[in-house]
């Protein structure tokens, strides 16, 4: 944490709201799979589609609570972010206060996209152990052939794309976050409400 580190992290608002995104986005992601996934790994969702026959509705509301919970980790993460600035600036270390509304925008972007990605995964493959070895797996290789390939850096790899929003760097950037976010949301959650929507639960 930047507090802790002050040689390591510049010492600015910014800086220290975007360690609190990644921080608050290593774990939200499972957590959203697992919404997606617990009824089919462990059997019950037969229950679910007999309570509530309309799936997408199901999946409407596994969707907003998803929402819920990403928005609630980045409130969280705000308020670890205040507290860690409170003690620095206790200490007397010098903050450049330099977080505007764009920067808390694309801070609270940046948490919902990773929230997404991860229910991309978990309505698609609708297996737990699966989809999240997936999505740890999938944006690493990405992110290695990125070394290779500026195509594949510049629109396909989150750790790129998705830091451009966190960074509320959008300058030229609009095409490539577009495509990046089409791939590992749009286009695999689309596929997972069709195959769940065509799935056999018998």
């Amino acid at each position: 944490m930047p507090v802790l580190a002050p040689t390591t992290f510049d010492q600015t608002f910014a800086s220290y709201l975007r360690v609190a995104a990644l921080a608050v986005t290593i774990l939200l992601p499972v957590v959203a799979i697992l919404m997606f996934t617990g009824e089919w790994s462990q059997r019950s969702v037969m229950t679910t589609f007999t309570q509530e026959p309309r799936r997408i509705r199901v999946l409407n509301a596994k969707l907003a609570a998803s929402m819920v919970l990403g928005g609630g980790a980045a409130v969280f993460g705000g308020v670890v972010t205040a507290a860690g600035l409170g003690l620095a600036a206790a200490s007397g270390r010098p903050l450049e206060a330099n977080l505007t509304v764009g920067a808390t925008t694309g801070y609270l972007l940046f948490v919902l996209l990773n929230v997404l990605a991860g229910v991309a995964f978990g309505a698609l493959l609708q297996s737990s152990a699966t989809a999240i070895a997936a999505s740890f797996a999938f944006p690493a290789a990405f992110a290695l052939l990125g070394t290779a390939s500026t195509l594949v850096a510049d629109w396909i790899d989150m750790s790129t794309t998705f830091n451009w929003v966190l960074e509320n760097n959008w300058g030229g950037h609009v095409p490539q976050i577009s495509v990046s976010v089409l791939f590992w949301v749009a286009v695999p959650l689309a596929a997972g409400v069709v195959r769940t929507i065509r799935r056999d639960v018998g």
